[in-house]
Protein backbone atom coordinates (compact mmCIF):
# COMPACT_ATOMS: atom_id res chain seq x y z
CA UNK A 1 0.00 0.00 0.00
CA UNK A 2 3.04 2.30 0.76
CA UNK A 3 4.41 1.92 -2.81
CA UNK A 4 0.72 2.85 -4.19
CA UNK A 5 -0.10 6.20 -1.97
CA UNK A 6 3.60 7.34 -3.35
CA UNK A 7 2.64 7.06 -6.78
CA UNK A 8 0.00 9.11 -6.13
CA UNK A 9 1.22 12.15 -3.98
CA UNK A 10 3.19 15.03 -6.05
CA UNK A 11 5.05 17.79 -5.57
CA UNK A 12 2.75 20.62 -4.95
CA UNK A 13 3.33 22.72 -8.21
CA UNK A 14 0.61 24.15 -10.41
CA UNK A 15 1.11 21.56 -13.15
CA UNK A 16 0.46 18.50 -10.48
CA UNK A 17 -2.67 20.45 -9.34
CA UNK A 18 -4.10 21.01 -12.53
CA UNK A 19 -3.63 17.48 -13.11
CA UNK A 20 -5.92 16.46 -10.53
CA UNK A 21 -8.72 18.24 -11.99
CA UNK A 22 -11.33 17.05 -14.67
CA UNK A 23 -11.77 20.40 -16.06
CA UNK A 24 -10.39 24.19 -15.86
CA UNK A 25 -12.68 25.29 -12.83
CA UNK A 26 -13.51 28.82 -12.77
CA UNK A 27 -13.20 28.60 -9.02
CA UNK A 28 -10.28 26.69 -7.27
CA UNK A 29 -10.35 26.18 -3.56
CA UNK A 30 -7.68 25.41 -1.48
CA UNK A 31 -8.67 25.14 2.31
CA UNK A 32 -6.87 24.75 5.42
CA UNK A 33 -7.69 23.01 8.88
CA UNK A 34 -6.40 25.63 10.77
CA UNK A 35 -5.44 29.28 11.07
CA UNK A 36 -2.71 31.21 12.22
CA UNK A 37 -0.30 29.13 10.52
CA UNK A 38 2.05 31.45 8.20
CA UNK A 39 3.52 28.07 6.78
CA UNK A 40 0.28 27.71 5.32
CA UNK A 41 0.12 30.60 3.59
CA UNK A 42 3.58 30.71 2.61
CA UNK A 43 1.78 27.27 0.81
CA UNK A 44 -0.47 29.30 -0.44
CA UNK A 45 1.41 32.12 -1.76
CA UNK A 46 3.27 29.59 -4.10
CA UNK A 47 0.87 28.25 -5.51
CA UNK A 48 -1.07 31.07 -6.47
CA UNK A 49 2.24 32.67 -8.22
CA UNK A 50 2.47 29.91 -10.34
CA UNK A 51 -0.61 29.63 -10.71
CA UNK A 52 -0.78 33.07 -12.25
CA UNK A 53 2.84 32.91 -14.18
CA UNK A 54 1.90 29.71 -15.94
CA UNK A 55 -2.18 28.75 -15.60
CA UNK A 56 -3.39 32.31 -16.68
CA UNK A 57 -4.79 33.23 -13.18
CA UNK A 58 -5.33 36.45 -12.11
CA UNK A 59 -7.56 36.81 -8.62
CA UNK A 60 -7.32 35.06 -5.68
CA UNK A 61 -9.76 35.57 -2.61
CA UNK A 62 -9.33 34.73 0.93
CA UNK A 63 -11.88 34.07 3.73
CA UNK A 64 -11.55 38.29 5.13
CA UNK A 65 -13.86 41.18 5.27
CA UNK A 66 -15.24 41.75 1.45
CA UNK A 67 -15.59 45.58 2.03
CA UNK A 68 -11.84 45.92 3.74
CA UNK A 69 -10.96 43.75 0.66
CA UNK A 70 -11.56 46.56 -1.77
CA UNK A 71 -8.65 48.71 -0.04
CA UNK A 72 -6.33 45.43 -0.99
CA UNK A 73 -7.45 45.60 -4.10
CA UNK A 74 -7.02 49.13 -4.92
CA UNK A 75 -3.64 48.89 -3.78
CA UNK A 76 -2.18 45.95 -5.78
CA UNK A 77 -4.36 47.26 -9.05
CA UNK A 78 -3.51 51.05 -8.51
CA UNK A 79 -0.57 51.72 -5.67
CA UNK A 80 -3.06 53.31 -3.61
CA UNK A 81 -2.08 53.64 -0.06
CA UNK A 82 0.86 52.55 1.64
CA UNK A 83 1.46 48.61 2.67
CA UNK A 84 1.35 49.20 6.17
CA UNK A 85 -2.07 50.93 5.60
CA UNK A 86 -3.30 48.28 3.61
CA UNK A 87 -2.22 45.91 5.92
CA UNK A 88 -3.96 47.76 8.98
CA UNK A 89 -7.31 48.16 7.50
CA UNK A 90 -7.61 45.70 4.63
CA UNK A 91 -7.74 42.97 6.48
CA UNK A 92 -10.81 41.42 9.28
CA UNK A 93 -9.97 38.83 11.82
CA UNK A 94 -6.36 39.82 12.61
CA UNK A 95 -4.49 38.58 9.60
CA UNK A 96 -3.02 42.06 8.58
CA UNK A 97 -0.85 40.81 10.81
CA UNK A 98 0.32 37.69 8.94
CA UNK A 99 3.77 38.41 7.33
CA UNK A 100 2.80 35.66 4.59
CA UNK A 101 -0.22 37.76 3.92
CA UNK A 102 2.20 40.86 3.75
CA UNK A 103 4.14 39.09 1.45
CA UNK A 104 1.08 38.07 -1.05
CA UNK A 105 -0.13 41.61 -1.13
CA UNK A 106 3.70 43.06 -1.64
CA UNK A 107 4.24 40.40 -4.74
CA UNK A 108 0.62 41.56 -6.05
CA UNK A 109 1.71 44.98 -6.41
CA UNK A 110 4.80 44.41 -7.92
CA UNK A 111 3.56 42.14 -10.08
CA UNK A 112 0.94 44.73 -11.18
CA UNK A 113 3.67 47.35 -11.59
CA UNK A 114 3.70 49.02 -14.93
CA UNK A 115 1.37 46.14 -16.60
CA UNK A 116 -2.16 46.87 -18.35
CA UNK A 117 -5.46 47.24 -16.54
CA UNK A 118 -6.59 44.33 -17.83
CA UNK A 119 -3.64 41.68 -16.74
CA UNK A 120 -3.04 43.26 -13.32
CA UNK A 121 -3.72 40.86 -10.46
CA UNK A 122 -6.89 41.47 -8.45
CA UNK A 123 -7.84 40.73 -5.14
CA UNK A 124 -11.27 40.25 -2.91
CA UNK A 125 -12.44 39.40 0.25
CA UNK A 126 -15.77 37.36 0.60
CA UNK A 127 -16.87 36.69 4.15
CA UNK A 128 -19.06 39.07 4.90
CA UNK A 129 -17.89 41.60 7.78
CA UNK A 130 -18.48 39.72 10.30
CA UNK A 131 -16.69 38.13 13.35
CA UNK A 132 -16.85 34.96 15.29
CA UNK A 133 -17.79 37.74 18.34
CA UNK A 134 -20.47 39.35 16.25
CA UNK A 135 -21.15 41.60 13.15
CA UNK A 136 -20.12 45.04 11.71
CA UNK A 137 -23.15 47.94 11.56
CA UNK A 138 -24.82 48.15 8.43
CA UNK A 139 -23.69 51.73 7.95
CA UNK A 140 -20.92 51.36 5.70
CA UNK A 141 -22.05 48.99 2.89
CA UNK A 142 -25.67 51.42 3.04
CA UNK A 143 -24.00 54.55 2.54
CA UNK A 144 -21.28 53.36 -0.20
CA UNK A 145 -24.81 51.86 -1.68
CA UNK A 146 -26.80 55.05 -1.50
CA UNK A 147 -23.70 57.12 -2.55
CA UNK A 148 -23.43 55.17 -5.69
CA UNK A 149 -26.79 55.68 -6.68
CA UNK A 150 -27.07 59.33 -5.70
CA UNK A 151 -24.73 60.47 -8.49
CA UNK A 152 -26.17 58.51 -11.37
CA UNK A 153 -30.12 58.42 -10.43
CA UNK A 154 -32.15 61.01 -10.44
CA UNK A 155 -32.26 62.41 -6.95
CA UNK A 156 -36.51 62.48 -6.24
CA UNK A 157 -36.43 58.45 -7.27
CA UNK A 158 -33.73 58.36 -4.74
CA UNK A 159 -35.11 60.49 -1.89
CA UNK A 160 -38.22 59.29 -2.45
CA UNK A 161 -36.86 55.47 -1.11
CA UNK A 162 -34.80 56.76 1.24
CA UNK A 163 -32.42 59.91 2.56
CA UNK A 164 -28.88 59.88 4.24
CA UNK A 165 -30.63 61.43 7.18
CA UNK A 166 -33.03 58.82 6.90
CA UNK A 167 -30.45 56.05 6.97
CA UNK A 168 -28.32 58.28 9.83
CA UNK A 169 -31.37 58.20 12.02
CA UNK A 170 -32.84 54.36 11.78
CA UNK A 171 -29.10 53.31 12.10
CA UNK A 172 -28.31 55.14 15.64
CA UNK A 173 -24.60 54.48 17.07
CA UNK A 174 -22.69 52.04 15.59
CA UNK A 175 -21.69 50.33 18.78
CA UNK A 176 -25.42 49.51 19.30
CA UNK A 177 -25.01 47.16 16.10
CA UNK A 178 -21.01 45.72 17.04
CA UNK A 179 -21.90 44.94 20.86
CA UNK A 180 -20.10 41.64 21.39
CA UNK A 181 -22.35 40.52 24.07
CA UNK A 182 -25.25 40.16 21.60
CA UNK A 183 -23.48 36.85 20.11
CA UNK A 184 -24.41 35.41 22.78
CA UNK A 185 -27.15 36.93 24.60
CA UNK A 186 -30.05 37.93 21.78
CA UNK A 187 -31.63 40.46 23.73
CA UNK A 188 -28.11 42.18 23.49
CA UNK A 189 -28.90 42.63 19.55
CA UNK A 190 -31.00 45.43 17.69
CA UNK A 191 -31.67 43.49 15.01
CA UNK A 192 -35.45 42.97 15.61
CA UNK A 193 -35.85 46.56 16.75
CA UNK A 194 -38.22 48.66 14.55
CA UNK A 195 -35.30 51.02 13.07
CA UNK A 196 -33.75 47.43 11.53
CA UNK A 197 -36.90 46.15 10.22
CA UNK A 198 -37.42 50.04 8.51
CA UNK A 199 -33.95 49.82 7.77
CA UNK A 200 -34.17 46.10 6.07
CA UNK A 201 -36.65 47.20 3.70
CA UNK A 202 -35.02 50.39 2.63
CA UNK A 203 -31.86 48.22 1.88
CA UNK A 204 -34.13 45.53 -0.29
CA UNK A 205 -35.91 48.72 -1.86
CA UNK A 206 -32.22 50.26 -2.49
CA UNK A 207 -31.24 47.14 -4.16
CA UNK A 208 -34.32 47.11 -6.28
CA UNK A 209 -33.81 50.62 -7.41
CA UNK A 210 -29.86 49.63 -8.44
CA UNK A 211 -31.71 46.81 -10.45
CA UNK A 212 -34.86 48.61 -11.97
CA UNK A 213 -32.05 51.57 -13.25
CA UNK A 214 -29.35 48.45 -14.69
CA UNK A 215 -29.78 49.88 -17.96
CA UNK A 216 -28.67 53.41 -17.41
CA UNK A 217 -25.75 52.67 -15.02
CA UNK A 218 -24.45 50.54 -17.60
CA UNK A 219 -23.90 53.46 -19.44
CA UNK A 220 -23.06 55.72 -17.05
CA UNK A 221 -20.51 53.54 -14.67
CA UNK A 222 -17.57 51.09 -15.11
CA UNK A 223 -17.87 47.23 -14.29
CA UNK A 224 -15.96 47.42 -11.69
CA UNK A 225 -18.56 50.37 -10.38
CA UNK A 226 -21.65 48.38 -10.62
CA UNK A 227 -19.58 45.15 -9.37
CA UNK A 228 -18.90 46.98 -6.24
CA UNK A 229 -22.27 48.19 -6.22
CA UNK A 230 -24.02 44.89 -6.20
CA UNK A 231 -21.27 43.91 -3.41
CA UNK A 232 -22.42 46.72 -1.30
CA UNK A 233 -26.45 45.63 -1.79
CA UNK A 234 -25.23 42.11 -0.68
CA UNK A 235 -23.07 43.39 2.23
CA UNK A 236 -25.87 45.65 3.65
CA UNK A 237 -28.89 42.86 3.12
CA UNK A 238 -26.65 40.64 4.47
CA UNK A 239 -25.51 41.96 7.54
CA UNK A 240 -29.33 43.17 8.21
CA UNK A 241 -30.34 39.82 7.99
CA UNK A 242 -27.46 38.05 10.48
CA UNK A 243 -28.58 40.97 12.87
CA UNK A 244 -32.24 40.12 12.81
CA UNK A 245 -31.25 36.59 13.56
CA UNK A 246 -28.77 37.92 15.80
CA UNK A 247 -31.91 38.75 17.77
CA UNK A 248 -33.75 35.81 17.53
CA UNK A 249 -34.23 33.13 20.79
CA UNK A 250 -35.06 29.88 18.91
CA UNK A 251 -33.26 27.04 19.24
CA UNK A 252 -32.17 27.08 15.06
CA UNK A 253 -30.17 30.46 15.99
CA UNK A 254 -26.87 29.55 15.56
CA UNK A 255 -27.28 27.22 13.11
CA UNK A 256 -29.37 30.16 11.06
CA UNK A 257 -26.55 32.57 11.74
CA UNK A 258 -23.38 30.07 10.77
CA UNK A 259 -25.35 29.39 7.72
CA UNK A 260 -26.27 32.81 6.60
CA UNK A 261 -22.52 33.78 7.08
CA UNK A 262 -21.88 30.92 4.45
CA UNK A 263 -24.68 32.14 2.43
CA UNK A 264 -22.76 35.54 2.58
CA UNK A 265 -19.67 33.77 1.43
CA UNK A 266 -21.11 31.78 -1.45
CA UNK A 267 -22.70 34.86 -3.17
CA UNK A 268 -19.24 36.97 -3.31
CA UNK A 269 -17.65 33.94 -4.56
CA UNK A 270 -19.92 33.76 -7.33
CA UNK A 271 -19.53 37.23 -8.02
CA UNK A 272 -15.99 36.79 -8.19
CA UNK A 273 -16.30 34.32 -10.91
CA UNK A 274 -18.32 36.52 -13.07
CA UNK A 275 -21.55 34.43 -12.64
CA UNK A 276 -23.80 36.98 -10.36
CA UNK A 277 -27.10 35.47 -10.76
CA UNK A 278 -28.54 39.16 -10.14
CA UNK A 279 -26.22 40.79 -11.74
CA UNK A 280 -26.65 39.17 -15.18
CA UNK A 281 -30.52 38.87 -14.33
CA UNK A 282 -30.88 42.73 -14.76
CA UNK A 283 -27.56 43.57 -16.68
CA UNK A 284 -28.20 41.37 -19.73
CA UNK A 285 -25.61 41.25 -21.99
CA UNK A 286 -23.56 43.57 -19.09
CA UNK A 287 -22.85 40.72 -17.14
CA UNK A 288 -20.35 41.07 -14.26
CA UNK A 289 -16.58 41.11 -14.54
CA UNK A 290 -15.27 38.08 -15.25
CA UNK A 291 -11.90 37.39 -12.80
CA UNK A 292 -11.84 33.49 -13.44
CA UNK A 293 -9.68 31.09 -12.74
CA UNK A 294 -10.05 32.07 -8.91
CA UNK A 295 -7.94 30.76 -6.19
CA UNK A 296 -9.95 30.86 -3.34
CA UNK A 297 -8.68 30.39 0.52
CA UNK A 298 -10.87 29.91 3.40
CA UNK A 299 -11.03 27.24 5.96
CA UNK A 300 -11.61 23.36 4.75
CA UNK A 301 -15.19 23.83 6.80
CA UNK A 302 -15.87 26.76 4.50
CA UNK A 303 -14.87 25.22 1.31
CA UNK A 304 -15.82 21.39 1.70
CA UNK A 305 -18.51 20.02 -0.23
CA UNK A 306 -20.04 18.08 2.37
CA UNK A 307 -21.78 19.58 5.22
CA UNK A 308 -19.96 21.86 7.68
CA UNK A 309 -19.70 20.74 11.40
CA UNK A 310 -18.88 22.15 14.76
CA UNK A 311 -19.59 22.49 18.61
CA UNK A 312 -20.82 26.36 19.84
CA UNK A 313 -22.02 26.22 23.05
CA UNK A 314 -21.38 22.28 23.76
CA UNK A 315 -23.97 21.62 21.08
CA UNK A 316 -23.26 20.41 17.37
CA UNK A 317 -24.11 22.64 14.58
CA UNK A 318 -24.66 21.71 11.12
CA UNK A 319 -25.10 23.72 7.71
CA UNK A 320 -24.13 23.84 4.64
CA UNK A 321 -20.90 26.01 3.70
CA UNK A 322 -19.89 28.39 0.97
CA UNK A 323 -17.94 25.58 -1.15
CA UNK A 324 -21.08 23.16 -0.75
CA UNK A 325 -23.61 26.18 -2.03
CA UNK A 326 -21.06 27.27 -4.78
CA UNK A 327 -20.35 23.68 -6.06
CA UNK A 328 -23.84 22.73 -5.88
CA UNK A 329 -24.52 25.63 -8.65
CA UNK A 330 -21.14 25.39 -10.48
CA UNK A 331 -20.83 21.72 -11.05
CA UNK A 332 -17.27 21.14 -12.33
CA UNK A 333 -16.46 24.20 -12.46
CA UNK A 334 -16.00 24.48 -8.63
CA UNK A 335 -12.67 22.59 -7.45
CA UNK A 336 -11.50 21.76 -4.08
CA UNK A 337 -8.20 21.02 -2.39
CA UNK A 338 -8.69 19.98 1.38
CA UNK A 339 -5.16 20.72 2.95
CA UNK A 340 -4.17 17.99 5.67
CA UNK A 341 -1.76 17.92 8.29
CA UNK A 342 0.42 15.85 10.22
CA UNK A 343 1.57 17.66 12.98
CA UNK A 344 1.35 21.47 14.77
CA UNK A 345 3.60 20.26 18.00
CA UNK A 346 3.28 24.07 19.52
CA UNK A 347 -0.26 23.43 19.61
CA UNK A 348 0.29 20.23 21.31
CA UNK A 349 -0.43 18.18 17.52
CA UNK A 350 2.10 15.34 17.45
CA UNK A 351 2.20 12.65 15.14
CA UNK A 352 -1.03 11.53 13.85
CA UNK A 353 -1.54 7.53 14.85
CA UNK A 354 -0.79 5.09 11.76
CA UNK A 355 -4.52 4.25 11.07
CA UNK A 356 -5.75 7.51 10.40
CA UNK A 357 -5.54 9.12 6.92
CA UNK A 358 -3.24 12.42 7.81
CA UNK A 359 -0.99 8.90 9.81
CA UNK A 360 -0.99 6.68 6.33
CA UNK A 361 -0.25 10.37 4.59
CA UNK A 362 2.54 10.99 7.91
CA UNK A 363 4.86 7.90 5.62
CA UNK A 364 5.28 10.27 3.11
CA UNK A 365 9.07 11.20 2.47
CA UNK A 366 8.67 14.66 1.49
CA UNK A 367 7.24 17.62 4.13
CA UNK A 368 4.74 18.70 1.30
CA UNK A 369 2.74 17.12 -1.11
CA UNK A 370 -0.25 16.98 -3.16
CA UNK A 371 -2.60 13.86 -3.72
CA UNK A 372 -4.89 12.48 -5.95
CA UNK A 373 -7.91 11.61 -3.35
CA UNK A 374 -9.23 9.32 -5.99
CA UNK A 375 -6.46 6.92 -6.40
CA UNK A 376 -5.65 7.54 -2.95
CA UNK A 377 -9.24 6.23 -2.25
CA UNK A 378 -8.42 2.95 -4.62
CA UNK A 379 -4.86 2.58 -3.23
CA UNK A 380 -6.18 2.46 0.49
CA UNK A 381 -8.63 -0.30 -0.69
CA UNK A 382 -10.49 -2.11 2.19
CA UNK A 383 -7.97 -0.82 4.79
CA UNK A 384 -10.12 0.93 8.16
CA UNK A 385 -9.09 4.39 8.30
CA UNK A 386 -10.21 6.04 11.64
CA UNK A 387 -11.31 9.79 12.16
CA UNK A 388 -8.61 11.40 13.88
CA UNK A 389 -8.77 13.32 16.97
CA UNK A 390 -7.21 16.92 17.67
CA UNK A 391 -6.39 17.46 21.45
CA UNK A 392 -6.10 20.91 20.41
CA UNK A 393 -9.53 22.66 19.19
CA UNK A 394 -8.26 25.36 16.66
CA UNK A 395 -7.20 22.25 14.50
CA UNK A 396 -9.59 20.18 12.23
CA UNK A 397 -8.66 16.92 11.19
CA UNK A 398 -10.20 15.50 7.79
CA UNK A 399 -13.15 13.37 7.69
CA UNK A 400 -11.85 10.49 5.47
CA UNK A 401 -15.67 9.34 4.90
CA UNK A 402 -15.75 12.42 3.00
CA UNK A 403 -11.97 11.71 1.05
CA UNK A 404 -14.25 11.20 -1.98
CA UNK A 405 -16.08 14.52 -2.38
CA UNK A 406 -12.22 16.39 -2.26
CA UNK A 407 -10.36 16.96 -5.95
CA UNK A 408 -7.58 16.82 -4.01
CA UNK A 409 -5.03 16.72 -0.80
CA UNK A 410 -2.58 19.17 -0.18
CA UNK A 411 -0.59 17.52 2.63
CA UNK A 412 1.67 19.46 4.64
CA UNK A 413 3.80 17.03 7.11
CA UNK A 414 5.48 19.21 10.14
CA UNK A 415 3.89 22.57 10.27
CA UNK A 416 7.04 24.53 12.60
CA UNK A 417 6.97 28.16 13.14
Amino acid sequence: MATDIKDVAHAVEAAAVMGLLRGRPRLLALGEPTHGEDALLDVRNELFRQLVEEEGYRTITIESDCMRGLLVDDHVTTGAGTLDEVMERGFSHGWGASAANRELVRWMRAFNDGRPVADRLRFAGFDGPLEITGAESPREALFALHGYLSTRVDTELLHSTCTVEALDRLLGPDDRWTNPAAMMDPSGSVGQSAEATELRLLADDLVALLDAQWPHLIATSSPDDRDRARLYGRTATGLLRYHYWMADTSPSRMTRLVSLRDRMMADNLLAVAGVDAAAVGAAGSAAPVDRAPVLVHAHNGHLQRNKSTMRMGGLPVEWWGAGAIVSAQLGAEYAFLATALGTIRHQGVDTPPPTTLEGTLYALPENLHVVDARRLTTALGDTRIEPRVSPWFGYSPLDPAHLADTDGIVFVKDVTK
